[in-house]
């Protein structure tokens, strides 16, 4: 067995995996962790872990503090009841916002309300003014449209623009009744940036990182259930700065 390390960059985000491979396969691009499931229900779960991953890659490779997160409702006039119809409600508005700004950014998810059960949709949505996001929703109302943040803290460690929060909280709104497709993406969308594997040459573990990659930071370091070695790092974040700032330093209107 020969132990390889690939490196995938998303956006801000880094990720390096270390995982074992046989002597005969050749190292390229197609060489990815393999692992070995007890039974059905276990590759499923790999499967679905493995969707979420690059749906949570394909998030931080695409959107950033000019995105915008918008949550789209439905009013009593418009309520759907069943999700081929709301799938295609939703492509509908995305086809609007398209006809206008062709190259925009668009991720979007399907799900109900806790309490209410009501269908609603999440959107992210790079390249496309707020109020024209605004303005071509004519279902109900939009019941936040924020822009996504610059700081975003994991268990208080600042990782800068890391939005794998927000994208595992979007992929989790899937269920079966929607169907096999877990999420709506233009075709617009920048992919992941998946390095070519290469040998290991040190000993690593969850506390032994691989080097950080120039202008990142090391962030999280575990070893997964499958026997891989996971590592993330994020963009070296600048410091707030400190203190009021100088007068010829404050922005002015005159």
């Amino acid at each position: 067995m020969k132990t390889v390390k690939a490196r995938i960059f998303s956006g801000a985000v880094c990720e390096q995996i270390v995982f074992n491979v046989s002597e005969r396969i050749v190292i390229d691009r197609s060489t990815k962790p393999r692992p070995r499931f007890k039974n059905e229900a276990e590759r499923e779960k790999y499967n679905l872990e493995k969707s979420k991953r690059h749906f949570i890659r394909i998030v931080n490779a695409n959107f950033g503090p000019t995105s915008y997160y918008a949550t789209l409702t439905l009013d009593n006039e418009h309520e759907i009841h069943d999700f081929p119809t709301a799938r295609r409600e939703l492509d509908n508005y995305i086809r609007r916002l398209l006809r206008k700004y062709p190259d925009a950014r668009i991720v979007a998810v399907m799900g109900r309300g806790k309490s209410t059960h009501r269908i609603h949709f999440h959107a992210i949505i790079e390249g496309v003014p707020k109020e024209f996001i605004k303005e071509k929703w004519d279902g109900g109302e939009i019941a936040r449209i924020d822009h996504l943040r610059e700081h975003v803290k994991y268990d208080g460690v600042d990782h800068g623009q890391d939005y794998t929060g927000l994208a595992t909280y979007l992929f989790d709104h899937w269920t079966p009744e929607q169907g096999a497709k877990h999420w709506r993406g233009t075709k617009s969308l920048v992919k992941p940036d998946h390095e070519k594997p290469t040998p290991v040459l040190r000993h690593y573990s969850d506390t032994k990182p691989p080097k950080a990659p120039k202008g990142y930071v090391f962030v999280e370091g575990r070893t997964t259930q499958y026997g891989f070695l996971y590592y993330k790092y994020v963009r070296e974040i600048p410091k707030p700065a400190r203190g009021r700032p100088r007068k010829s330093d404050a922005s002015s209107d005159e």
